[in-house]
């Protein structure tokens, strides 16, 4: 007999017994809401609190130092991998957005302690001002990323990279010039998602290292149906296993930096039209686990209470916090934690 026809078979016989029946009815209901509670997919719309969190902890630095001596302090903690020809993947930003990781800070960063870097971006599946690389190389002009060279990646084409244990990808399109670098430096504005419900590192490089055309496209679009069809979980999930295929690229060779400043609901994609700033800065927090940077930067948003309120709202109506329980199931890190605080003595 299935769940529904026991619960069925409960109904008929309350009619008819006494409180025992009436109390198995209860039981059989509370079972059927129970099921279906367990069938949904973990940590959609729920922050998982932090005494139910498995595994060994992984370490995560954080400095309240919003300035590019703050940003230097924080990278040279997780910078012990970062050799070779070295990517910086971050997120330049539509014409004059107000809210993105200012120039002059990553070009701080670069000249003292990455002098070789490269700025690594790829084309945007929306119709903008990076939609192609002539615009996409104008935008960047306009946004002061002219200090470094800069890498549209998909400018010559994509090639394709595994994601191992994907349930909706065997591989991944990426801009072909990604085989160029040997350690990449994820470098994140944190900040709210119209479809993401947050941007952090798993955001940038999920969506961002994707080429314009064909890799966006499959983390957004059934094929034949609108351009933006995929939301919610299966999104985030898609987003993930793309993160997925970068992250296991580079194995040790990838470092991760979420700056939360000027946290809007929206995206840096949205540029000047970007919902105001509500949310107060928080500081900057760097690891080499991908999962504890952008779990640590979920919690800290989460303990602002009130004054985080609609970033909250915005991630958990987007069920951006499956992002976060995905990563866990693919095994991509731990959301269990130490944060180092560097401003401490």
């Amino acid at each position: 007999m299935n769940r529904r026809d026991f619960v069925k078979g409960l109904t008929g016989a309350a009619v008819a017994l006494t409180a025992f029946g009436k109390a198995a009815l209860a039981k059989g209901l509370k079972m059927e809401k129970d099921m279906a509670k367990a069938a949904e997919p973990l940590g959609s719309s729920v922050n998982i609190p932090v005494e139910e969190r498995q595994g060994k902890a992984s370490t995560v630095y954080f400095t309240r130092d919003l300035s590019p001596e703050g940003l230097k302090k924080i990278y040279r903690k997780v910078n012990q991998n970062m050799q070779g020809k070295i990517a910086v993947k971050l997120h330049t930003g539509e014409k004059n957005g107000p809210n993105i990781i200012p120039a002059a800070w990553v070009k701080q960063l670069i000249e003292s302690d990455i002098p070789d870097a490269t700025i690594v971006e790829t084309n945007t599946y929306y119709e903008g001002d990076r939609y192609t690389t002539e615009q996409h190389r104008e935008t960047l002009k306009v946004n002061g990323w002219t200090f470094a060279p800069v890498d549209i990646m998909d400018e010559e084409g994509t090639r394709m990279w595994p994601v191992a244990g994907g349930k909706y990808f065997k591989e991944m399109s990426v801009g072909s010039h990604a085989d160029r670098y040997d350690s990449l430096l994820v470098l994140t504005h944190f900040k709210g998602h119209t479809m993401g419900g947050f941007g952090g590192s798993n955001k940038n490089i999920g969506i961002g290292m994707a080429d314009g055309r064909i890799g966006k496209a499959m983390i957004h679009t059934y094929p034949g149906q609108g351009q933006w069809s995929i939301s919610q979980d299966e999104f985030m999930e898609r987003m993930t296993e793309s993160t997925k295929a970068t992250v296991d690229h580079f194995g040790k060779n990838i470092t991760f930096v979420n700056v939360l400043r000027n946290m809007s609901v929206s995206c840096d994609c949205e540029g000047i039209h970007a919902e105001p700033v509500v949310t107060p800065d928080i500081g900057i927090l760097a690891s080499d686990d991908i999962l504890a940077v952008d779990q640590a930067s979920v919690d800290l948003v989460y303990r602002l209470n009130e004054k985080s309120k609609e970033l909250r709202e915005r991630i958990e109506t987007r069920h951006g916090l499956r992002q976060l329980s995905y990563m866990r199931e693919l095994g991509m890190g731990s959301d269990k934690y130490v944060l180092v605080d560097l401003d401490e003595a």
